[in-house]
């Protein structure tokens, strides 16, 4: 498969793409383009190709799909596209889930790419997971194999939401009486359940609850005089979101570390360690909770790792490539 390389992360918003030219390298020509302006993934990659790749050829690509794959079909859970690649026209097509292609970059990710968030160092060459919350919540792990990384991707994102205290089992109520009968993680851990949390912790206090985004609850947290409901709705996030990262960690015997990306939680970087993260993650389950607390967590904020790992999964099938 001839170089160069056609790398991708499709989500729900945005569609970055960029071009692997040497063997090993990292993307270039880099671009990001609006999903809602597109009809469909070979019209932003015909796009990508014309306006920003000077109309090349690629002979290979990966592209990461937000939502679930089947060889070479994919369907979008937050937009509306799906199809298959054999349309792309593109010689050989590798669909990986999009948090699949983040769980292949974390091996090469390092220094200013990730934030601590508390545990031991990472733990290198045993099994990683990866989450996080954008328009939707992600879940995949990382296992390590003879011919390098395997990825394992899931759906975990829609498992119930992780609930411990009263006041959570509060939201969860008030929500399904409000019309959503089965609350599962991503409908509160995700840039479209940042508002439903705080609606239904509104619901919980007796408050009208307002109309309101997922960037006005995270600028609104910023200090305790801004509006107290956004508040506590980015604690009961971080509280939440910690339960569910021990969670996962527990499935996949995680040893090698947890790793957290999305778009939402660089917003929320300065709240984390004074939240209750880190203690609901070591004690998901109180009887493995020195388990736990060996284990890293990390956030990540490279500003492309979904393309680094995609860029990593092809050279990885195809080491001895060249450029022609």
């Amino acid at each position: 498969m001839s170089l160069p390389w056609l790398v991708a992360d499709i989500g729900g918003t945005n569609a970055r793409f960029g071009l692997v030219t040497r063997p090993g390298g990292q993307p270039d020509a880099v671009a990001v383009l609006d999903v809602s302006q597109h009809l469909g993934l070979a019209d932003a990659v015909a796009a990508y190709l014309a306006d920003y790749a000077g109309g090349v050829r690629p002979g290979a690509a990966c592209l990461a799909i937000a939502g679930p794959v089947d060889r070479d079909r994919y369907r979008l859970t937050n937009a509306g596209w799906s199809g298959s690649v054999e349309e792309l026209g593109i010689p050989l097509t590798v669909l990986l889930n999009d948090f699949e292609a983040l769980a292949i970059s974390l091996p090469h990710l390092a220094g200013d790419d990730l934030v601590p968030l508390g545990g031991p160092p990472p733990t290198a060459g045993l099994t990683k997971a990866v989450l996080g919350p954008g328009t939707g919540l992600g879940v995949a792990g990382l296992v390590p194999v003879r011919e390098g990384w395997q990825p394992v991707a899931g759906e975990g994102g829609h498992v119930a939401v992780p609930v411990v205290t009263e006041l959570e089992m509060e939201i969860v109520r008030a929500l399904r009486a409000d019309g959503l009968p089965y609350v599962d993680a991503e409908h509160l851990l995700s840039g479209t359940g940042l508002p439903r949390l705080y609606r239904g912790l509104a619901l919980a206090r007796g408050v009208a609850p307002a109309t309101i985004t997922a960037a006005q609850i995270t600028a609104a947290q910023i200090t305790s005089s801004d509006d107290p409901l956004c508040v506590e709705t980015v604690e009961v996030f971080l509280a939440l979101l910690g339960g569910f990262a021990g969670g996962v960690a527990l499935t996949l015997g995680a040893r090698g570390g947890v790793y957290l990306g999305g778009g939402v939680l660089p917003r929320l970087v300065a709240r984390i360690p004074g939240s209750a993260f880190r203690a609901r993650f070591e004690t998901t389950a109180p009887a493995l909770s020195e388990y736990a607390a060996a284990i890293a967590t990390s956030l990540i904020i490279a500003e492309q790792p979904a393309l680094t790992g995609a860029a990593a999964w092809l050279a990885q099938r195809f080491p001895h490539v060249e450029r022609v």
